[in-house]
């Protein structure tokens, strides 16, 4: 019997889009239909700490980018009983728009993020509007200035951060996404953030179009395997079937936030 403190792991939704099968799959999808994307941050609790994982993206960047805003992120959080005013750590899986818009409303947090994933965000692929099309150069610059601040803690691939908890670089989506592995009383559970944005990326083999190496992307997916404790442990970043596939954490987040273990 393991005596880690286990986390209590939930997943917040805050905006959803109405998007086709064929445009979540390098090479479309033969069966193409109405495929939504739903979009999440993350919270892992346990009796002695709180982890927030992303901070997703506010009512101005739903409108800027077109996507529909169910409500901020931090009130979802707000109903589990965490004030993000009073978050002291927060995972940044990567830094993508929809994963560091709010990270102005986390003011006593420390982000931790890969040395790999700033640099990109920041190198010479940031010149091709391809890959550059995920980022905002002003959020960007504002991590830039919690760097200068003191408040940013780089990691180098994987990392353990707690016995509980730990960090893995996986890449392939960007040059630095990361994974979240949590001790949960269900065993291990990974947070695979953007590394399978739905189980059919992973499960399928069928990688999602917004990728910088889809080699690293496919080894990825069988490290988070590796990682976490059975294959519904592993937690995809934007699938809507993650609020259908598990109970909700309170008779008030019915639709808004679910408890994954």
């Amino acid at each position: 019997m393991s005596r880690l403190e286990p986390y209590s792991v939930y997943a917040i939704r805050y905006a959803t889009l109405h998007k086709r099968a064929s445009e979540n799959f390098v090479g479309g999808d033969p069966h193409d239909g109405p495929m939504p994307m739903d979009y999440f941050v993350w919270a892992a609790v346990s009796k002695s700490k709180t982890w927030i994982i992303d901070t997703g993206f506010n009512a101005a960047m739903a409108r800027q980018r077109k996507r529909e805003f169910l409500r901020c992120p931090t009130e979802g959080l707000k109903l589990l009983g965490i004030d993000a005013k009073k978050v002291e750590d927060l995972i940044v899986t990567h830094l993508h728009y929809d994963h560091i818009g709010n990270f102005d409303l986390f003011p006593n947090a420390r982000f931790h993020l890969q040395d790999s994933e700033l640099a990109y965000a920041t190198g010479r692929h940031m010149s091709n509007a391809f890959l550059a099309g995920a980022y905002e150069v002003e959020e960007v610059v504002g991590i830039v200035r919690k760097v200068y601040a003191g408040r940013v803690e780089f990691h180098d691939g994987d990392v353990q951060l707690a016995p509980n908890l730990s960090l893995h670089h996986i890449g392939g989506h960007t040059q630095g996404l990361q994974a979240v592995r949590l001790w949960t009383k269900k065993g291990w559970l990974v947070l695979a953030s953007d590394a399978s944005h739905y189980y059919a990326n992973m499960n399928e083999g069928r990688p999602f179009p917004v990728v910088l190496d889809i080699g690293q992307m496919v080894d990825g997916w069988k490290k988070l395997q590796m990682l976490a404790d059975a294959p519904e442990l592993v937690i995809p970043g934007h699938d809507p079937a993650v609020m259908k596939n598990f109970p909700a954490a309170s008779s008030k987040t019915k639709g808004i936030a679910v408890r994954l273990a």
